[in-house]
């Protein structure tokens, strides 16, 4: 059968397995990408693990998340991630410079490359012809040690693009278009490849708004082709030699079809508060807005700047309505400086903010209580915003812009305006100063540790019995951000296991905390919904539910990053048989599970019992042997130390 791009892509870097969908398979990857709520981790981890220097092809580091200097926390983390990137051999992207996916879009991407990464995002990459994956930060500073990386083989969904877009639609239409197809659950255990002759109107960075926002449908990674676009890309920020072309073979195969005819999109809008609560922009219009933001890693290039700033040319934003800028790095603010386009944004009525994630990951720009807020970010779950109760819509940068003019949710098809005209250009300017390349005699290199950096804690090997109450019961589409929520309170703790173990599921049960500690040194047991653990990739969320005495969570599915993090750090993810079983649990109830670590090996179904009702269930396991040994490990830094320690591979 002739093989599809991502097919070609995994073959080209497969180190073992076969490429069956649902086996086990390893990959070889050539780059790395940390941003620094998960990168102090990493950085810990590869001292943890005892690694001298990256063996990879490129590792890179960013600054984009933590930019609030409200005390010494984050400018301490960043002097830190700084003398790890020089100890390690590592790319160092500092606070300013901005968001890791675009930069390292502009900076380092290449056609045919395998990008793991410490953000969930990461997939953003694959706008460029790369296999780019999100992971968690252990399994990124392995690949930085150069062990390959372990995960199950995904199927291929084929989605061909045909017509082009209509005006007032773009990109980020395309992938809300998808969301209201298929759900935040839709891609979960596939790569979704986009192909067919619409992608001949989709220039590389709209291509990189439907790629970052993949992980919202849950998918492994996206995969668009490396043709005339990423070669224009590519020329454009002075690499040209770094083009390769990449295609799918004439007449390839896919596991599974879609078809999406561009020209028959219109403006679409995601309501509060998930990404595939998609509807049409005009079945919302006209309920009042208080803010409205555009950029963020999910649409971070120029023409989603360039656009707004066209269609505010000469007009106000309405009264009362605060209009957010974010750009995306500092070299789009200087072309848009240079353009006139943020002059013409500023003049309008725009509030300019530093280059970083900045209000997308909750670190300021939260609104007001109850109030809408437009946002061309990647996700709207409950909170994540910074305010609680929070109404986050997600939208195209011309509905926010339209929406921003008039003072109410509008679909801009509905404006008395001229569209605006937008042809990306063949030269731009180039700022890589900031970048700071890695250097030769790093090794001697001291870290420099701030007060709030801490060890990472030891994780205990699971006994031979899990017995311990369930400590919480969630419902379905439970995100991490709600499992360890970020935002200004929470993220400068991220160094610091202890601390930051605090906030678990704060948002859910304020007690779980207090709950969790009583029952230390116990075992406590954690029962999720279906897609448990969607959304960032920050192991924070599988950290401190083990450093509180966590050991099983037993869900109706998880999503795929964390369901591996949980692995990472010794919980044990187990699947309900029926979904109606998880009903006759009751948070309080006391489960017993007996020799877990026997019934994952035997691979069959495990046995739990319900000593409080006298129920029992059968519960499924996915758990592979790769993943298996980790657990015996108690995770997979001590089952790294272990193998270190004998000369064998980890």
């Amino acid at each position: 059968m002739a093989r599809n791009l991502a097919r070609k892509l995994i073959e080209s870097h497969l180190v073992s397995g076969r490429m069956v969908a649902g086996e086990p398979i390893e990959l070889a990857i050539d780059q790395t990408l940390a941003q620094d709520a998960t990168g102090t981790v990493v950085m810990l981890e590869c001292e943890a693990l005892g690694i001298t220097r990256v063996k990879t092809q490129l590792s890179a580091q960013y600054v984009d998340h933590n930019l609030i200097e409200a005390d010494f926390r984050n400018p301490d983390d960043h002097l830190f991630l700084q003398s790890a990137c020089r100890r390690f051999g590592v790319w160092y992207s500092p606070a300013g410079n901005g968001v890791s996916h675009p930069v390292h879009m502009e900076a380092f991407g290449i056609p045919g490359k395998t990008l793991l990464g410490a953000d969930s995002h990461t997939c953003a990459a694959g706008s460029l012809g790369m296999l780019a994956i999100g992971a968690g930060g252990l399994q990124v500073a392995l690949a930085m040690a150069g062990e390959p990386f372990a995960l199950t083989m995904p199927a291929i969904m084929g989605v061909r693009l045909s017509g082009v877009l209509p005006p007032w639609v773009s990109a980020k239409d395309v992938i809300l278009e998808m969301l209201r197809r298929h759900s935040v659950k839709g891609g979960v255990g596939r790569i979704i490849e986009y192909h067919g002759p619409g992608l001949a109107g989709l220039s590389a960075m709209d291509r990189h708004v439907i790629a970052n926002m993949g992980q919202e449908l849950g998918a492994t990674a996206s995969v668009f082709p490396a043709d005339a676009a990423v070669q224009h890309f590519l020329a454009q920020q002075g690499r040209a030699a770094d083009f390769v072309p990449l295609t799918a073979e004439p007449d390839a195969g896919y596991d599974e079809v879609d078809a999406i005819d561009l020209s028959t999109l219109e403006p679409l809008i995601a309501l509060p508060s998930s990404p595939d609560k998609v509807v049409p922009v005009r079945q919302v219009a006209g309920r009042p807005l208080y803010q409205a933001y555009i950029g963020s890693s999910a649409n971070p290039g120029l023409r989603d700047f360039e656009v707004p700033a066209r269609m505010l040319a000469g007009r106000r934003i309405a009264p009362g309505v605060s209009f957010e800028v974010n750009p995306t790095s500092r070299q789009t603010l200087e072309n848009l400086i240079a353009s006139g386009a943020l002059m013409r944004l500023v003049e309008a009525g725009a509030r300019l903010h530093q280059t970083g994630c900045n209000g997308c990951i909750g670190m300021g720009q939260a609104p007001a209580t109850g109030r809408i807020s437009l946002r061309t970010v990647p996700r709207n779950f409950p909170g994540r915003s910074g305010t609680e109760p929070d109404q986050v819509y997600l939208c195209s940068p011309e509905t926010a812009t339209a929406s921003a003019l008039t003072g109410e949710i509008t679909d801009p098809r509905d404006l008395d305006i001229p569209v605006p005209r937008y042809e990306e250009p063949v030269r731009i300017i180039i700022n890589r100063n900031l970048l700071q390349a890695p250097t030769q005699g790093g090794e001697a290199v001291e870290l420099v540790r701030g007060p709030n950096i801490k060890p990472l804690p030891e994780f205990p090997i699971p006994g031979e019995h899990l017995e311990g109450p369930v400590l919480l019961k969630m419902g379905d589409n439970v995100s991490t951000d709600e499992i360890l929520p970020a935002g200004v309170a929470v993220l400068p703790l991220r160094s610091n296991i202890p601390e930051i173990s605090k906030h678990a599921f704060q948002r859910i049960d304020p007690d779980f905390y207090e709950r969790a500690i009583a029952n230390r040194p116990g075992v406590g047991f954690v029962i999720g919904g279906s897609n448990y653990g969607q959304g960032s990739s920050r192991e924070h969320a599988a950290m401190a539910p083990a450093f509180l005495g966590v050991r099983c969570v037993i869900a109706k599915s998880f999503a795929r990053i964390h369901r591996r993090n949980l692995i990472n750090f010794g919980i044990i993810p187990l699947l309900f048989a029926r979904d109606e079983d998880a009903a006759a649990i009751a948070p309080g109830d006391v489960l017993h599970i007996d020799a877990p670590l026997k019934q994952l090996a035997s691979g069959q179904a495990v046995c739990l019992d319900d000593l409080s009702t006298q129920g029992r269930f059968l519960l499924r396991q996915d758990i592979t042997a790769e993943e298996l040994t980790s657990l015996q490990a108690g995770g997979l830094i001590n089952r790294v130390r272990q193998k270190l320690l004998t000369g064998a591979r980890p």
